[in-house]
C-alpha cells in the first residue's frame, strides 16, 4: 500500500465546532497566549492554565467529527494512512483513524508538572490539588509554546517515507509542524486544502484546493483512491 500522509490543523476541528487559536473571535480573544499556553502562564496563575483548558475539555464532549474525519478515516481502506495532527481534541479517533500522532498533545490526557512522562486519562476538569503519582500537580498533556515538541522526530521520519502528503485545516503557521514539508521526498504528490492563502510558498508543486476541510475532501477523496 502506498505511504498516505496527512498534516492537519484547527481548520478541520472548526467545522465541527471548536474554536481555533488564529482566528479573529478565536481562543485568543481573552487570553494572552502566554497567559494560558506557556510555562511562563503557568507558573503565574495555575488556576487560569487549568481553567482554560478545562473549558476546552468540557467543550470536546459536546462536539462530534465531521465529513472531513470521516473521509481521512476512510482512506485507510486504501492507504497505510499516518495522521499528524496539530489538534489537540480527539475527533480523528473517534471518527475512526488509527494511526494519529498528536505533535502538539492530547486534551483528555494530563500529566505531572514535574515528569511529562507520567501520563494519565482526564476527561473531567483539572483542579489545584490533583496530584500525579510523584506528587506533582496535574497538568494539561499539552505542548506549550517554547517547549520542545518530542514527537517530531517521529512525524519527520513518517514524513519522508510518504508517498502522499495531504496538508488540511492550517494555515502552515506554527513551527515546528510547518517544517515538515522540507522532509517529503522529491516525488511525493503534495496536496494542500485550505481555502484562504497560507503565503507559505509551495511554487508549482502542490496540488491547492480552496475549500473548506470538509469540502475539499469531498472533492479530493475519489482522485486520492484512484492514485491508491
Amino acid at each position: 500500500m502506498k505511504k498516505l500522509t496527512i498534516l492537519s490543523g484547527a481548520g478541520i476541528s472548526a467545522e465541527s465546532g471548536i474554536k481555533t487559536f488564529r482566528d479573529g473571535g478565536g481562543l485568543w480573544e481573552n487570553h494572552n497566549v502566554t497567559d494560558v499556553a506557556s510555562p511562563e502562564g503557568w507558573r503565574k496563575d495555575k488556576a487560569l492554565v487549568l481553567e482554560f483548558y478545562n473549558q476546552r475539555r468540557r467543550q470536546l464532549h459536546e462536539v462530534v467529527p465531521n465529513d472531513a474525519h470521516k473521509l481521512i478515516a476512510d482512506l485507510e481502506k486504501y492507504f497505510d494512512v499516518q495522521v499528524i495532527t496539530q489538534n489537540i481534541d480527539d475527533l480523528h479517533e473517534r471518527a475512526g483513524s488509527t494511526n494519529i500522532l498528536h505533535i502538539h498533545g492530547e486534551l483528555f490526557k494530563s500529566c505531572s508538572c514535574n515528569n511529562k512522562s507520567l501520563i494519565y486519562e482526564q476527561k473531567e476538569d483539572i483542579n489545584i490539588g490533583d496530584k500525579a503519582e510523584d506528587g506533582g500537580q496535574l497538568r494539561p498533556f499539552i505542548v506549550w509554546f517554547g517547549e520542545d515538541v518530542p514527537l517530531m522526530k517521529e512525524a519527520i521520519e513518517k514524513t519522508k517515507e510518504s508517498d502522499i502528503f495531504l496538508v488540511i485545516g492550517t494555515s502552515l503557521q506554527v513551527y515546528p509542524a510547518a517544517g515538515l514539508l522540507h522532509y517529503i521526498k522529491d516525488d511525493c504528490h503534495l496536496v494542500v486544502i485550505n481555502p484562504n492563502e497560507t503565503g507559505f510558498g509551495y511554487g508549482q508543486r502542490a496540488v491547492v484546493i480552496k475549500e473548506t476541510a470538509t469540502q475539499g475532501m469531498k472533492l479530493l477523496f475519489d482522485k486520492l483512491v484512484n492514485l491508491a
